[in-house]
């Protein structure tokens, strides 16, 4: 097992267990103990910015992978990965909003902006994880390239 492969087995983890613990403080709130919930969404908050920085120091250290599956599903495979990076790149924006408003105690905000963000949390999350078996599990052998040439499929 190399690098190339265990670090996006970790941050792919860490995205995971952010997702899961957003799912539980959902279900800390509802049952109104918010305390707990607190809590358990900065882990959450924790988890997701490991992610971002071992996804970030990868790819500007050793790049990212490029599509290594049948030419005919590379297209396909690049739409669905460029809807991931948009879920993303808005789910992290709602998330720090999300976050924000619950710090300054702006419960009202909070609560409106939370449910939207943990509905795009978890499709984010689940696209990664899709992304990361595509790429590694079903489909490895892709090499590693700049981020915007594996965008592109350059």
């Amino acid at each position: 097992m190399d690098l190339f492969f265990v670090l996006p087995t970790i941050s792919t983890s860490f995205i995971a267990i952010s997702a899961i613990l957003v799912a539980i403080g959902w279900i800390l709130i509802i049952k109104g103990r918010r305390e707990a919930h607190k809590k358990v969404m900065i882990t959450a908050a924790i988890a997701a910015l490991l992610f971002f920085v071992i996804y970030m120091s990868r790819t500007v250290f050793i790049g990212n992978t490029e599509w290594g599956g049948p030419d005919k599903l590379k297209i396909y495979y690049q739409v669905f990965l460029i809807f991931h990076i948009t879920l993303a790149t808005v789910g992290a924006v709602f998330g720090l909003t999300t976050l924000f408003l619950a710090f300054k105690e702006k419960f009202a905000k909070h609560r409106k902006w939370g449910r939207t963000t943990a509905i795009i949390w978890f499709f984010s999350a689940i696209t990664g994880i899709m992304v990361y078996i595509l790429l590694y599990l079903l489909y490895p052998g892709g090499h590693t390239k700049p981020v915007w040439e594996v965008i592109l499929g350059m």
